[in-house]
């Protein structure tokens, strides 16, 4: 089985209205006391979960393009060291287009980051505005020419249905995002998420968020346009070129095991569920106390792991095994799924079934989180 590690940089420079992830503001960060903490956490995670290479790490955030290149290559060589590296590692790091984080790029490649994830978000500067991001579209793009030139792999980030989104406006806004020839996108809608700065706005009325139909029709569009560029869909939100697939989030979505390390982590190891002290403050105390961040970490029954199997790898597009799922975790395939509604959603032409797998189609897709809500068994959702 894979093995995975998610490492958590929590700052950020600035805090987006849309964004709900584990980021904060701060006007100063202690890199040295960072990087003996995230050591030590890590320490704690291999002694856990060591035996297997890695084959993919994922620096998240927060906003992890501003950790000091040196720093990166710290934790990388600690990584390397206490588990080993698959000779085609993937390690991947999210990063803001702008150009002081870009002039770390030659660094980070470097220090061993081999892919690279840009937060672009939109094409256009009103829009950036608007999303209350700090760079421009200018900024963004030379941002992304020196990270087609310092890594092997890039991808970057848009995000569309926009309160009073045309299809013509996405589909010009996306046609100029193919051009660029990256071999990864990924194209999310904007949802307003509990807590955040626009959920606020929606609330007071300051803006509306486009209706769920035209949303449906842009959905419809990026599939179509992306599939015709050799793109295609490998999971509701990500697109890419066959063999550029996130390996690291492909190991989220297939439910295989990672560990993850740094302030609001999750793992998923062995069984096990682990989370990270969330606040960076409290991480650190925890760190400092007990040579770890953790919070909280629990036995997942067989059937709570099945049910997330589910959830996860009904998102992709090559869907689920529910025979080699129901073996992996002893319970029979019709103990997982309610057979009454795969055979009903089948018949609507949302799901299709072959060579054993299941999966949700491309008229099921816009309605992902209702069907899953349907399909996944009563006794599992309630595990």
């Amino acid at each position: 089985m894979a093995r995975a590690l998610y490492i958590h940089w929590p700052f950020c420079a600035k805090k987006c209205p849309y964004c709900d992830f584990n980021s904060h503001v701060r006007e100063g960060v202690d890199f040295a006391l960072w990087e003996r903490s995230m050591l030590a956490d890590m320490r704690w995670e291999a002694e856990r979960a060591g035996g297997e290479t890695l084959t993919s790490i994922f620096f998240g955030g927060g906003t992890p393009s501003l950790m000091p290149p040196a720093l990166v290559g710290r934790l990388l060589a600690e990584a390397e060291q206490l588990w080993g590296f698959d000779s085609d590692i993937e390690i991947t790091l999210e990063a803001n287009p702008s150009s002081v984080e870009a002039a770390n790029f030659s660094g980070l490649a470097v220090a061993g980051v081999n892919r690279v994830s840009l937060g672009i978000q939109a094409l256009d500067d009103e829009t950036l505005t608007f999303l209350g991001r700090l760079h421009g579209v200018e900024e963004a793009l030379r941002a992304l020419a020196v990270a087609q030139k310092e890594f092997r792999r890039v991808s970057f980030d848009l995000i569309y249905a926009r309160p009073g989104q045309s299809l013509a406006q996405w589909q010009a806004e996306l046609k100029q995002a193919l051009a660029y020839g990256t071999d990864h996108l990924s194209l999310y809608q904007l949802t307003i998420e509990p807590g955040t700065r626009f959920e606020t706005d929606v609330r007071l009325g300051r803006f509306a968020p486009l209706d769920d139909d035209p949303a449906a029709d842009l959905f419809a569009l990026t599939a179509d346009m992306t599939g015709a560029a050799g793109l295609p869909a490998y999971e509701t939100s990500n697109h890419a070129r066959p063999g550029e697939e996130s390996r690291h989030n492909l190991t989220y979505w297939r439910y295989q095991d990672y560990c993850g390390i740094g302030p609001g982590a999750h793992g998923r190891r062995g069984g096990m569920a682990t989370t990270r002290h969330r606040k960076p403050e409290n991480w650190l105390g925890a760190v400092d106390q007990c040579a770890h961040g953790t919070r909280d970490e629990r036995q997942l029954g067989e059937k709570e792991q099945a049910s997330e199997a589910l959830l996860m790898g009904l998102r992709l597009a090559e869907g689920i095994d529910p025979s080699a799922l129901g073996n992996r975790f002893a319970l029979a395939p019709d103990t997982m799924l309610r057979s009454d509604r795969v055979e009903f959603y089948t018949r609507l032409g949302m799901l299709e079934q072959e060579n054993g797998r299941l999966r949700v189609t491309d008229k099921g897709k816009p309605l992902l989180d209702a069907l899953l809500a349907e399909l996944v068994a009563d006794e599992l959702a309630l595990a």
